[in-house]
């Protein structure tokens, strides 16, 4: 493996950070607007919703390590990885508009109109996302420049997340209050017309298009990789990672994180529109927002306290903390203004937890890798990050699943003014106890990790 200049510049790792900036906005819009934008625009039975999200979720995780042997073999001018983000950016946009785009036809041809389009969307998704995680390894030989490009990476996720959300929140206060084509005031994103929600995505998507191609032109590949790699056998690879107790918990752990987050995401829109109204001081977009900044907070806490207590300990503790609070939402009023109070209380702590416990596990990656090295003499790296990218989409799948599935459920129909009171009652359950309990699987998963800071502290000595 050879460098061409192991120098890195302030405009790399800024363009670098755009990439996964531009990557974010649609991720948030995704997890946090895409079943109400299903069940309450387009049309589809919250039922019908739920398994799409599941099946092309599910499709999304297992393509990424189908899109990784494809980079990987990718030759160009511009290098393996880097190209992808040109290539592909504009497809990501179009493919987003399409996404959010209601065609005016039968329900069976909206059915599988919605299913070619998330699939397709989970496809350009995977082949500009999995290239651009991949980049890290070309572009410096560097540690600690590596470190550093993470650091911009995540802090420009945020950005990210914080300007879809606050768009999302201009577009609130743009149409709620205002009378839709049915004649019925909107209280909620879910009354916009379709066409509101195809514009104000494709004001998004023309953005993302935009980050990824300045992203391609300020970064370097600067690592040349070898041509030809060492054979390793598939079969021994996966039968070690399958024997790796700690990356099992590890998996569970992050399952856990994400079904909490991304039910609790989904629920939102839902409890605004439905439990709150319109008579609130706060949007959803807005709320949302809230957190986003909370989660940048919570970062900054993160490795301070790993360092103190441990990573395990951190992790664990994030899990219980939000898990608790989220808890707490259930007994919250939800017509006074002590209400709403606690109801910013609780998003601010829980955003702080989840910051907190974000960055630990792609950290206790690296010591499952580690420990994988110990125990086997083969790290499989690339394997293990690819199963943890894996475990988010499946925690998000299933999250978004159980989200529409309980709404199914419990009766909910979006074309009545007042929901029945048990619809009601599943809505709030989705905002408190229902995501707390998927916080404590990931919680007890957690309570079984071998790897403490003592039992790496052996294995690296012993690597050494």
């Amino acid at each position: 493996m050879t460098t061409n200049n192991t120098k890195t510049s302030i405009r790399e790792k800024i363009g670098y950070g755009l990439g996964d900036m531009s990557s974010s906005m649609f991720w948030k819009i995704f997890s946090y607007y895409l079943p109400i934008f299903y069940s309450d625009v387009f049309g589809l039975k919250p039922a019908h919703a739920a398994m799409l999200l599941l099946i092309t979720k599910l499709y999304d995780a297992v393509s990424d390590p189908v899109m990784g042997l494809i980079a990987d073999r990718t030759r160009t001018r511009w290098g393996r990885y880097r190209p992808w983000l040109l290539w592909v950016a504009l497809p990501f946009a179009l493919v987003g508009i399409l996404s959010f785009y209601t065609p005016d036809a039968s329900y069976s041809f909206k059915h599988v109109y919605a299913y070619v389009t998330y699939l397709m969307m989970m496809t350009v998704y995977t082949a500009i996302n999995v290239p651009y995680g991949a980049m890290l390894g070309v572009m410096t030989e560097d540690s600690n420049e590596k470190s550093v490009f993470s650091s911009y990476r995540m802090f420009f996720a945020y950005i990210g997340s914080f300007v879809a959300m606050g768009l999302f929140g201009l577009f609130e206060n743009h149409v709620i209050g205002t009378v839709n084509a049915a004649g019925n005031v909107i209280k909620g994103v879910g009354d916009a017309s379709p066409m509101q929600w195809t514009m104000i995505v494709t004001v998004i998507a023309v953005l993302c298009a935009v980050l990824f191609i300045f992203s391609f032109l300020m970064t370097r590949e600067r690592v040349q990789l070898p041509e030809q790699k060492e054979k390793q056998s598939i079969k021994e690879d996966m039968k070690h990672l399958l024997k790796n107790s700690p990356w099992w918990l590890l998996l569970g752990a992050g399952i856990g994180q994400l079904l909490f987050g991304s039910i609790r995401g989904g629920a939102a829109a839902y409890y605004f529109a439905n439990i709150l109204g319109t008579d609130v001081l706060i949007t959803c977009a807005v709320f949302l927002t809230i957190g986003e900044l909370a989660q940048m907070a919570g970062v900054a806490f993160a490795v301070p306290l790993a360092q103190k207590v441990g990573k395990k300990t951190t992790f664990f503790g994030s899990l219980i903390f939000i898990a608790v609070v989220s808890a707490v939402i259930w007994f919250l009023p939800v017509e006074t203004h002590a209400g709403m109070i606690g109801l910013i209380a609780s998003q601010i702590a829980i955003c702080i937890g989840i910051g907190v416990g974000a960055p630990m596990i792609w950290s206790m990656m690296a010591d499952v890798a580690d420990y994988s090295i110990w125990k086997h003499g083969n790290a499989s790296t690339g394997l293990i990050f690819s199963s943890s990218s894996m475990a988010q989409k499946f925690g998000g799948a299933i999250g978004g699943f159980i989200l529409l599935q309980v709404l199914a459920f419990a009766a909910y129909n979006k074309d009545v003014t007042v929901q029945a009171p048990e619809t009601l009652a599943a809505i709030k359950a989705l905002m408190s106890w229902i995501p707390a309990i998927g916080a404590l699987l990931g919680a007890l998963c957690l309570f079984f990790y071998p790897l403490t800071t003592k039992k790496m502290n052996e294995i690296q000595n012993k690597l050494s």
